[in-house]
């Protein structure tokens, strides 16, 4: 199913459960940096969504979603470029969450594949609750609110996306076929004017009786760039492109992100769980420490020893971090036993460093600065709020609930 000029419109949100490390950074914050520059992004501190595993300890949510905006701002986010804000600050998402609810099968959120996978990996918490069922859900309200075409995420996220595409089909099925379709979408298409009408009109025919995709994608365009007409206009007009109602919440499409490359200290993924990051605050010290005791190839029991990088931890964030002239040292040094292991960590300390000091520069300008941190989310809150409040009114209105 076809959006309008949507398609251009990321949504993505981050859960604020504790200290950014290096992994958010590189596998999530620089994907954003170039996100923001190529459509028009929504970036939100997902608060709601933290409660879904942390509501017992949710007094440190807050300072977490404070921090979490700094260290995005620190790291090049920029709010002229991106809508930033946090969810709760935003109740569109909430009540969209409850009327898609309403429609949702149970069955459909229980097979969501992270659902039985958390639980089994959160087994200290308890999350037999319906919040932490529905998180699904939220998500897919989350998205869209905002009509957003895009949502980057990681392979194991890609269900949630496809749920949420099957949520939006599900209500324009059964909100969207509303009375006086066709007739409306004829009026619609008059306003156009009368030849990007009549081409409608062909383009269209060429879709639905010869299954040309090539002119499904023209229409398309030629609806983007329509002036003449409403937003309701256009997606009646999506609608009856493809044969279909009126499409009022549009399918949105997984942008597949590279998996980050970011290991951990001890050589797993970088994580919270695994007590192996190096967060975006952590000081010098605290990073040259980390770094140093880093497990090596155990082969290596003295400097005399020969080792392989393979086997190392250290060589994985070599491949992150150093040139190809740094990686042939470590190579022929580790495996030659001309360095020992302290010699081959300290390029990563440095390198390491040299990343994060002017992130750690900024953040503290932020941090010393707290007016401007919060004007910058109340402005991004009140641009998320009219799109999310535009959307909403639709929505209550194709179920029969607006009372105007």
């Amino acid at each position: 199913m076809s959006t309008s000029n949507q398609n251009n419109r990321v949504l993505s949100g981050m859960r604020p459960t504790g200290q950014l490390h290096l992994g958010h950074y590189h596998g999530v914050l620089k994907n954003w940096l170039q996100l923001q520059h190529q459509y028009e992004c929504f970036f939100f501190a997902a608060d709601w969504h933290a409660l879904t595993t942390h509501y017992s300890d949710s007094g440190k949510i807050e300072d977490s979603a404070w921090d979490m905006v700094v260290d995005w701002l620190a790291a090049g986010v920029n709010p002229n470029s991106a809508k930033i804000f946090i969810q709760s600050q935003v109740p569109e998402h909430a009540e969209l969450h409850l009327l898609l609810s309403m429609i949702t099968p149970l069955a459909w959120l229980e097979r969501v594949p992270s659902f039985k996978d958390q639980q089994l990996n959160l087994k200290e918490r308890d999350l037999s609750t319906y919040g932490f069922l529905g998180y699904p859900l939220l998500q897919s309200a989350d998205i869209l609110i905002y009509k957003a075409g895009i949502v980057p995420v990681g392979a194991d996220q890609v269900a949630h996306v496809e749920l949420t595409r099957e949520v939006a089909r599900r209500f324009n099925y059964t909100y969207g076929r509303e009375e006086g379709f066709e007739d409306n979408a004829i009026l619609a298409m008059k306003k156009m004017g009368k030849k990007q009408s009549k081409m409608y009109q062909q383009l269209r025919t060429r879709y639905q009786e010869q299954g040309e995709q090539e002119a499904l994608e023209m229409a398309q365009s030629l609806l983007n760039d329509q002036q003449n007409i409403t937003n309701i206009d256009r997606e009646r007009l999506f609608g009856y492109l493809e044969g279909s109602g009126k499409i009022i919440l549009p399918e949105p499409q997984s942008l597949l992100t590279k998996a980050s490359k970011m290991p951990g200290l001890d050589g797993q993924k970088m994580s919270k769980s695994y007590n192996n990051t190096i967060s975006l605050r952590d000081s010098t010290d605290d990073i040259e420490t980390k770094i140093k005791k880093m497990p090596t190839d155990p082969a290596r029991v003295r400097l005399t020893d020969p080792g392989n990088p393979d086997k190392c931890p250290v060589w994985q964030l070599h491949e992150v971090y150093s040139d190809e002239s740094v990686c042939s040292w470590v190579t022929n040094g580790c495996k030659e036993a001309k360095i020992g292991c302290l010699e081959c960590k300290q390029p990563i300390v440095d390198a390491v460093i040299e990343e994060l000091t002017p992130i750690q520069e900024r953040a503290n300008e932020y941090d010393a600065n707290k007016n401007l941190v919060k004007k910058i989310l109340k402005e991004g809150q009140e641009a998320a709020s009219d799109v999310a409040s535009d959307t909403l009114k639709e929505v209550r209105q194709a179920i029969g609930i607006s009372y105007k």
